[in-house]
């Protein structure tokens, strides 16, 4: 069991926090104690909001304290919770057309590659959801290759349309709606992947598999997208 630390969070929330990096293995673990957490308490009583390595469990303070759920996450912890996590396999249509990716052309030439190499490399990867965060529906995706990091932009964008998909770093992510944001442009996506009216609202839940399925631009106005 790797270390870790459990703080307060104010009077309702505490954080468990693991040693601070990007690994499916750690990211595993975050999910199963959080899964383990609510079969033990409950929805209800508990609401749970994992990320990269760290799980932030809000609570009522008439019901509960600090104090009370520490020792029953520690608990957890010592009994090496490992609950399996429900992982959905999710196909996401990309275009890649120059007219939807403004900084293509920028990451080939960080990465000392072709355009269509970079496409290649990017389309073909095997993506996990960590977790959804910035703003609703946003997942940052875990599996980006190592040849295709590249930092943000120096000056964000004021409006990221809808869809685009963009990298920052060593991750990749899709924009569920319109908002400034500061990576780098490579695609779109027609997909909602945020909606109100739905339950769960969001396409990508955590611990999603992602896979892209490269399509034209003509594709992609068919499905619905906007230029």
């Amino acid at each position: 069991m790797p270390e870790f630390n459990l703080s307060p969070l104010g009077d309702s929330a505490l954080v468990l926090a693991f040693a601070p990096r990007i690994d499916p293995d750690l990211n595993q673990r975050v999910h199963a104690i959080a899964a383990s957490l609510r079969a033990a308490l409950g929805s209800d009583r508990v609401e749970c909001v994992p990320a990269y390595h760290t799980l932030t469990v809000h609570f009522d303070p008439m019901q509960d304290d600090f104090a009370s759920l520490a020792a029953v996450i520690a608990g957890l912890l010592d009994g090496h919770a490992d609950a399996p996590l429900s992982m959905r396999q999710i196909s996401v249509p990309v275009c890649y057309d120059p007219r939807l990716a403004p900084d293509l052309a920028a990451v080939a030439e960080h990465a000392g590659l072709s355009t269509e190499a970079v496409v290649a490399l990017h389309s073909t990867a095997d993506y996990r959801v960590y977790f959804l965060g910035f703003k609703p529906g946003f997942a940052y995706l875990g599996g980006l290759p190592e040849a295709l990091h590249m930092p943000r932009r120096a000056s964000p964008r004021l409006n990221v349309p809808a869809g685009a998909v963009g990298i920052g770093g060593a991750q990749t992510g899709i924009y569920p709606s319109p908002s400034p944001g500061g990576w780098q442009l490579i695609g779109r996506t027609p997909l909602a992947l945020f909606d109100v009216r739905k339950s769960p609202p969001s396409l990508l839940q955590a611990g999603d598999r992602l896979k892209i399925d490269i399509i034209t631009f003509a594709e992609f106005i068919a499905l619905g997208g906007v230029p």
